[in-house]
Parts: structure tokens; sequence; C-alpha cells
């Protein structure tokens, strides 16, 4: 990826995508006479749609330009990719020749310009003109960014982690947002596990470079579960503590590429824990029903009162619950001294048989229509009809 800047401030900045070097070039040329467009970047082959996504994410360009002669066909679904984003990015096609076929591929696909060589310095001008037009409405807009949410057990064993990676699918196959799942238990993390999976890097290696995140080491990072992008945990438990300055890089740059960023700690007296609560946009206190896990989660409450945590902050969700126990959400709220937000039912076969083909809960299950439905309020959706209102105590 190569980088070119001119001078002039009202310039339209751009990425280019262009596999013809020689098309390219010759564009590239022009724009050092014109001064019009400000190239940000350079990707010189045609990219998949999540490399454009996070490559636009974190370039920010007003347009895309895009190579519409080498690959008319690939070009015009990079059109159509574009055009789907928010907040929106124009796009321009790039040819040898005012191709008449072309022109009418790439305008109907969404492009606001079609630019040919020699890249007349007249039409680049009005081209310009008209782009800036289309870009005024929303040239002060700002880019929205994703919230992080957490998962953190009342104790170890609680199932936070379960509740996590399946939240993050539910949140996935919902809306089709795009989630990201962090396992930041460095010593003990069971996200890979329970979908297995085969990942060369961690969320280790992400730390260690968070001051140099780009789009390429991103992509090499994460690993994809059925449409979630996952930062597992290492292989090999890691004992050094987390650093809070490389914690927040790490999230503020995922908050740039996702909707969600669904993150897994260890139990809530971890320090780990606490350092992602404080990046959080909303927490989630998991607790089981035995009577050691209401205790721990009744203890947690005031340490997190202590420590300046408003009741807010963070939510209580009571995992494995049984009815045949006889504890009513109002008993539990009187231990906690919290509000119960939601609860799950104790499903222990259809979890260990998704654990064991490491795929995500469906909701065919009590368990799975209960994830499902926490996480349509966690995202503020309506759950889907059908889905029993029982599987979840809504206590918001």
């Amino acid at each position: 990826m190569s980088h070119y800047k001119n001078s002039r401030d009202a310039a339209v900045t751009a990425l280019l995508i262009s596999p013809d070097r020689k098309l390219s070039e010759g564009f590239l040329a022009s724009v050092q006479e014109q001064r019009g467009f400000e190239v940000l970047a350079e990707i010189k082959e045609y990219p998949t749609a999540n490399t454009l996504d996070i490559r636009i994410r974190q370039a920010r360009p007003e347009v895309v330009l895009i190579d519409v002669a080498t690959d008319l066909a690939a070009a015009v679904e990079l059109i159509e990719f574009v055009g789907t984003l928010t907040p929106p990015v124009l796009t321009a096609g790039l040819h040898w020749s005012n191709d008449s076929e072309a022109v009418i591929r790439v305008l109907r696909a969404g492009a606001s310009e079609f630019l040919y060589s020699p890249f007349d310095a007249a039409a680049q001008r009005d081209a310009i003109v008209r782009l800036r037009k289309l870009r005024q409405s929303d040239r002060d807009e700002q880019v929205e960014l994703g919230k992080v949410i957490v998962f953190t057990g009342a104790k170890p064993g609680s199932g936070s982690s379960t509740l996590a990676t399946h939240a993050a699918h539910a949140i996935r196959a919902r809306g089709g947002k795009r989630v990201l799942l962090v396992d930041l238990d460095l010593e003990g993390g069971s996200v890979g596990f329970y979908l297995k999976l085969q990942a060369s890097y961690s969320i280790a290696d992400a730390l260690d470079h968070a001051g140099q995140m780009d789009a390429a080491m991103w992509s090499a990072l994460t690993v994809s579960s059925n449409g979630v992008d996952v930062l597992a945990a290492p292989e090999a438990p890691v004992s050094a503590p987390v650093e809070q300055a490389r914690l927040h890089d790490v999230l503020e740059y995922a908050r740039m590429l996702y909707d969600y960023v669904i993150v897994d700690t260890p139990a809530v007296f971890h320090r780990t824990a606490l350092l992602a609560l404080s990046e959080s946009d909303q927490a989630y206190l998991v607790s089981s029903g035995d009577l050691a896990s209401l205790h721990l989660s009744r203890k947690a409450a005031g340490f997190l009162a202590n420590l300046g945590f408003e009741k807010e902050r963070y939510r209580v969700v009571v995992n494995r619950v049984n009815r045949k126990d006889g504890i009513s959400p109002a008993d539990m709220e009187k231990i906690f001294n919290a509000k119960v937000y939601a609860s799950v039912p104790n499903e222990y076969f259809s979890l260990h048989r998704v654990i064991s083909l490491g795929q995500p809960l469906s909701t065919d299950c009590e368990v799975g229509k209960a994830i499902a439905n926490l996480a349509a309020k966690l995202t503020g959706v309506a759950p889907e009809k059908g889905a029993p209102a029982k599987a979840v105590l809504s206590r918001a």
C-alpha cells in the first residue's frame, strides 16, 4: 500500500483500487497536476468486501476510485458493496476509454463518476465539483463507533464465556451487524475451544502491537466463526498483566471496524476484567444459580460500587436457572441488592451438542431462545416472533 499527498485543503480524499499499474500511474500523474484528489492509499488488487470495509474504515476516504477496466464484473461488485456502507462513501470508476457499456454498468451500480485516460484536466475538474456537492451534506458527519459489551462472571465457571460466545453469534444472525468476539482471558480462555478455531494469533499479539495496528495486521489476527470475527485467547497461558493503554488502543481500533465488540473476561475480581469494564459501554455480570455464585455476585456488586461503577454500568444475568431450585427473581435481587436483568435456563445437553460440533446455538432449544432474546435486548432490537418471553426475565 502506497501513500500520496497533495497540499490542497479542499481536495477530495480518495482510496485508489487498481490492479492495472499503467492505469493507476497515469491517473496519479494527473492527480499531481490537478490537485483535485488526495489519494490516501492505493490497493493494487481487487480486495474482498471485508478487506475493503476495513481499509475504508481505517483511511476514511470521501471517494473510492476503482479500476473498472481490468475486471468490470469484480469492480461493479465492489461499487455495489461500497454503496451499502454507513456513513456513505462515494465511488468513481477509472477506465482506459469512454467505454459506453462500462459507463452504464458502473453508474447503474451506484458510482457517482466515470473518469477515463488520459484523465483530461477539464473533465477531472468537473468531476471534482460534482463530488464535492455530493459530499457536502455529510462532510462533517462523524463515524459512528461500535459498542463494547463486556461479559464477566461472578466466579470462574459461571458461564460468562458461553453467554458471550453465543450472544455474539445471535447478534450477527439477527441483524447482520459486524461483530467481534474477544477472549480476554489470557490465562484460561475457552472461546477458541468452544468454536473449534485454529487461530495462529491471539489477543495477546493484538495487545503487543496495539500502537501499530493496520488493516492487514488486523485481518491476520482475527479468525472467522459463522460471520463473527474472533480474537482468541493465546494457546499458551500468558501471565503478564494487561496494560490499560494497550487494551484501550485495541478496543478503540475495534470500535471503528465493528458495530458490536463482545469481550469475554476472567472473573470480575480479576484486574483484567476491571480494565475491560472501564472501557465498556455496557457490562453483564453473570451468576449461576448455586449459592456460592449468588453469594459472590452480591460481593461483586458491592466491590464494583466501591470502585465507582454505578449500577447503570452493569447488569446481572443469572445463568443455568433451574425452576426446581425454588429461588425466585425477587429472592435473587434481594441477595444481589441489584435487579436481575435476564435469566438463562439450564440445558446441558443442548450446549454439549454445539460445543462438540464447534457451532453457535440455534433457537430450536430453550437456552438458544433465551440467549437470542438477551442479544435482542442488548442491541435494542425487538425479539423475533415465537421466541418465548419466559426464557429471559426483563427487569431493565
